[in-house]
């Protein structure tokens, strides 16, 4: 087990972190302002007028993004049920909304290129890892993406050998439920009060904090301006501020 600190705070008794990925590991922002605004160019093209109100749902103000909204935090599942919302008020029917939302969501997937490439490891994070893992902790990234788009990430920069888990929100329950920490910590064989948890997000903090883990680490690095992180019992804005001690 290794102590770890955080601008005063420390964590002991680690066996283990669980890392997010988009704005904590993966630098995501610039490739989520496309992805929104193609998303609703689509929408908008069989239902003018609603471009304006599915932007501000997703959190975009027009080279702005809320690190703390939909588009940032929600799982895909989310935000094409936020979407349907705003389709569904133009009087289609539900499954109608449903249908035209994961519709324009796929055909922007195809128009995008491959996420992975075009979300790299903020400088210096992949280095940081490394120190990580050869104090002896284990690492699992728990992303609201999909687990495919979490281990082509993995994949494409070359670090399956520092995470034991790459997990995404592809079914139920999503943070902040405590659920998907749980799982985690069940697969790793660990206590949730010996592992860490990592993120970017309120709901990273909250989920912790509900699973009975070690602790929480809110890390603003990803995001201008950052998001503020009211549930973390620590917030960084530079990951050379957490650090790792032999317990």
């Amino acid at each position: 087990m290794v102590s770890v600190h955080c601008n005063g705070v420390v964590f002991a008794n680690i066996q283990a972190i669980v890392l997010d990925k988009d704005g904590t590991i993966a630098d995501v922002a610039q490739f989520l302002r496309s992805l929104g605004h193609r998303r609703s160019r689509l929408i908008d093209a069989q239902i003018p007028g609603v471009q304006d109100p599915l932007l501000m749902a997703f959190g975009l103000n027009g080279s702005r993004l809320d690190a703390a909204g939909l588009l940032a935090v929600g799982t895909r599942h989310e935000n094409e049920i936020a979407a349907a919302a705003y389709i569904a008020e133009t009087g289609r029917s539900w499954y109608a909304a449903l249908e035209m939302a994961r519709s324009a969501f796929q055909e922007a997937d195809q128009s995008l290129p491959r996420k992975a490439e075009h979300t790299p490891p903020f400088p210096g994070i992949v280095e940081w890892l490394r120190s990580l893992t050869a104090s002896g902790l284990q690492l699992a990234l728990l992303s609201s993406d999909t687990t495919e788009n979490v281990q082509d990430f993995m994949q494409v920069y070359q670090l399956e050998s520092l995470f034991t888990i790459g997990q995404g929100a592809d079914t139920q329950p999503v943070k902040p439920d405590p659920r998907p920490f749980l799982s985690i910590c069940h697969a790793l064989d660990l206590d949730p009060a010996h592992v860490l948890m990592i993120g970017d997000a309120e709901v990273d903090a909250v989920m912790a904090q509900k699973a009975g883990a070690a602790g929480s680490i809110g890390v603003t690095w990803g995001w201008s301006p950052p998001v503020l992180l009211e549930h973390a019992d620590c917030v960084t804005a530079q990951w050379r501020e957490i650090t790792v001690t032999a317990t």
